[in-house]
């Protein structure tokens, strides 16, 4: 190990698929970074790309990564700031491909890509495997499988970061394993050394749900005041060689890094904060001490780590079939007992023709279609008749929309505004399978 290592600055490009791009940008403009993560899979995320790559098998990544990639190639190549990312989802080969062609069309030559394949384990896991945290077997959800993926950790980004690459993509990479990486990389820490991968993955469990950290998700109005939050800066991290860090984010951008930010994202999704369990370490994050150091600066630091689980986690998706919603707004005096009666009558018809898939019927919204509606008599002067079907027959699906729809003349009285839509549903479930069996893979892409 180096003994006298420089502090590593890593920082977050976003912490979901759908966050935004524009504070990643600023983030990797002015942040003088030495990596930027882009953590853009959840459970839900990979299961749907699946279905993407089934129906297209040149599809399957994330849909956000050619905006994202236009955007920030150009500007990390220019500022040597690494991209690390699991936006690959269920095809990591295809993203790391389409990332190459933009590149190239940006005329960045010498680019270079690592692809990390590997997490997808389909074929590895029986029906009859036990699911985790809940009784039963695979088998027993009844659902068509699309896609099981390993959780994979740094011995599987590590390889990657060797090669000095510009942009690493995976698929199911850790969360946090995606910042430990890099500072295990340029500390040089030995994977043995649980107390320090335990802090690099507080680090990681910090940053990677982006602007919770810095007010974003923790903004409550009148109880936890955020300023500026229209314009909330992505959290930076500047990690000591020892593990400790402070948490900050880019002058001039909204929001806050505070002791009470970094202590609320600290317990997200923490179960037992004295095991916290990721593919690398056993983290221990009961004695982390907290201490605001000046303005958007929080230092954090003692987290320790024991050896990590013997098994990887795998979230195994399935096809849930299609989730049918339909609406119609009654308005004026009345508007809600017609709202009711047009429930029942829904109710009742779905019974005559043959609906009998997981459904739900809401009354919805007070006051909601016109600005001059009130409330007359205790009721509202206006309700949305609100209707939602689970299904995996699309047929059955669309029966529901055009049941519904009818009643704009099918009565009752004053019905208007229908919208209706189907979108596919999926399912995950949880389950764990030996380490030893999985194996990941990188390959190089040059532009």
């Amino acid at each position: 190990m180096n003994p006298h290592p420089r502090a590593f600055r890593i920082g977050t490009g976003a912490g979901f698929s759908s966050d935004r791009l524009g504070p990643a940008v600023d983030l990797a403009q002015r942040g003088e970074l030495d990596a930027l993560v882009l953590e853009c899979l959840g459970e839900r995320t990979v299961a749907f790309a699946h279905r993407d790559r089934m129906l297209d098998p040149a599809r399957g990544y994330d849909a956000h990564l050619d905006r994202r990639m236009r955007a920030l190639l150009p500007v990390c190549k220019s500022a040597e700031v690494a991209i690390i990312t699991n936006m690959g989802a269920a095809n990591p080969r295809a993203a790391a491909e389409r990332t190459l062609a933009l590149a190239r069309e940006l005329g960045l030559s010498g680019l270079t890509i690592g692809c990390i394949e590997g997490d997808d384990v389909s074929g590895q896991i029986g029906l009859d495997h036990p699911l985790l945290g809940e009784p039963g077997t695979l088998r027993d959800v009844g659902k068509p499988i699309v896609g099981m993926n390993a959780y994979l950790g740094i011995d599987s980004i590590l390889p990657a970061l060797r090669e000095k690459l510009n942009v690493i993509i995976g698929g199911r990479l850790a969360d946090p394993s995606m910042y430990l990486a890099p500072l295990v990389h340029h500390f040089g820490w030995r994977l043995d050394d649980y107390d320090l991968l335990g802090a690099g993955t507080l680090v990681g469990h910090l940053l990677e749900c982006g602007m919770q950290v810095t007010g974003g998700y923790f903004a409550d109005p009148g109880i936890k005041d955020v300023p500026d939050l229209a314009h909330c800066g992505y959290p930076i991290a500047e990690v000591a060689a020892d593990g400790s860090a402070v948490i900050t984010k880019l002058v001039g951008t909204g929001g806050c890094v505070t002791t009470a930010t970094v202590k609320e994202q600290l317990l997200y999704e923490v179960h037992d904060p004295t095991s916290y369990l990721t593919p690398d370490v056993a983290a221990d994050f009961s004695s982390v001490a907290v201490e605001q150091v000046a303005a958007d600066r929080v230092a954090v630091s003692s987290a320790r780590g024991r050896e990590g689980p013997r098994e990887l986690k795998v979230t195994v998706g399935f096809d849930g079939g299609f989730l049918a919603e339909a609406g119609v707004s009654y308005a004026g005096p009345g508007s809600t007992a017609r709202a009711r009666l047009a429930a029942s009558v829904v109710t009742e018809r779905f019974d005559d023709i043959g609906i009998t898939s997981e459904r739900r019927i809401d009354l919805i919204g007070v006051n909601s279609l016109f600005a001059t509606a009130g409330v007359a008599a205790g009721e509202s002067e206006d309700v949305r008749v609100r209707v939602a079907l689970r299904t995996a027959d699309r047929n059955e699906a669309e029966l529901m929309l055009w049941e519904v729809e009818s009643l704009l003349c099918c009565g009752p009285a004053g019905g208007g505004g229908y919208r209706g839509s189907i979108t596919p549903a999926v399912v995950t479930k949880s389950v764990l399978i030996d380490r030893r069996l999985v194996r990941s893979r990188t390959e190089l892409f040059v532009a």
